[in-house]
């Protein structure tokens, strides 16, 4: 089976890719390179540069490969870039998707996992978030990748072209056996932040709010390992090819760890110590999201295999100790 993987060459997409022909699956990976890495795609795949919203260059993949099925990461993510600049996130995320799934139903391609986010529930109505939970997004981010949820399901019911949705919280970890990572420009997420001043690469880290009515005062978030969001990726594909009905699932641990908690472990994998310094919360930061994935449990067999914050970071910690690029 041949699996075209949208953004292959991004963080979560690149690992997606390895365990896919790990398992046995052939490859066409389609990124554009402006955020992913041509490093960072297993060798053993295709690599096609250009943007799917392109439907000359779109056409010329379906042509050439006789592809079955589609894992869509393709996205810009940045919540605050997002609320900057909306036209380019719904140009991007909506318009790009939009083309690509334009483009599965001229050449008969009837399967797509689709990357969305836990930013579609925006402020939480409940702890932790189910998938019947009330999405009412709070960043043209979330905004977008909602728009598409939408998008596909009218798109099953006129075309039956069948979605999986995943909607995960925050991805974090690298590769086990530290051959690709995380690496972003610029860097966002609070785990490699904190490896970044626990390498000496930053001077400090910063704690944003120390006062949320959470146990330590700091924010709780619920961290995912990479690999664990690949395997459920292709738990998703899977139950699709089985004759699964169109569906979201949440993906997370279940549980959270605070900002805080984090910082220090991460002092305890390295044997760093670093500054932290203590700020004013952010404006749109929920004291706590935790998702639940029991539903992936359920219906796609799925457990976090990493579970575990320390082994979350020590994996981690290893890529970024040697990172390629």
């Amino acid at each position: 089976m041949k699996i075209l993987v949208c953004g292959g060459a991004g963080y979560i997409g690149s690992h997606t890719v390895k365990e896919l022909l790990d398992k046995g699956y052939e490859v066409v990976v389609v990124d554009s390179l402006e955020t992913g890495h041509k490093k960072a795609v297993d060798e053993r795949a295709v690599l096609c540069i250009g943007n799917i919203s392109d439907g000359t260059f779109l056409e010329n993949v379906f042509a050439k490969h006789n592809i079955d099925a589609v894992i869509d990461f393709a996205a810009y993510s940045l919540v605050g870039e997002s609320v900057k600049e909306p036209a380019k996130y719904f140009e991007n995320n909506v318009g790009g998707t939009l083309s690509l799934l334009s483009k599965m139903r001229e050449h008969n391609v009837k399967y797509i996992v689709f990357s969305s986010t836990a930013a579609t529930y925006g402020e939480p109505e409940n702890i932790p978030i189910l998938e019947t939970d009330k999405t009412l997004p709070t960043n043209p981010y979330g905004e977008s990748k909602l728009c598409v949820e939408k998008i596909l399901r009218w798109f099953d019911e006129a075309y039956g072209v069948k979605y999986s949705v995943l909607r995960y919280f925050n991805a974090a970890g690298a590769d086990p056996d530290g051959e690709i990572g995380e690496s972003h420009t610029p860097e966002t997420h609070l785990i490699p932040l904190i490896l970044d001043a626990a390498s000496g690469k930053r001077e400090s880290i910063c704690i944003f709010g120390t006062d949320y009515p959470t146990e330590d005062g700091t924010c709780i978030r619920d961290y995912i390992h990479v690999t664990d969001l690949a395997d459920a990726h292709i738990r998703a594909l899977e139950y699709l090819k089985q004759g699964g009905e169109s569906t979201c699932f949440n993906l997370g641990n279940g549980n959270g760890d605070s900002v805080r908690h984090v910082i220090e472990v991460v002092k305890q994998v390295t044997g760093k110590e670093f500054i932290v310094k203590e700020e004013k919360r952010r404006a749109g930061d929920p004291p706590m999201l935790i998702g639940s994935a029991t539903k992936a449990e359920k219906v796609l067999g799925w457990r976090p295999q990493y579970a575990e914050i320390g082994t979350i970071v020590e994996h981690a910690w290893k890529w970024h100790e040697k990172k390629m690029y």
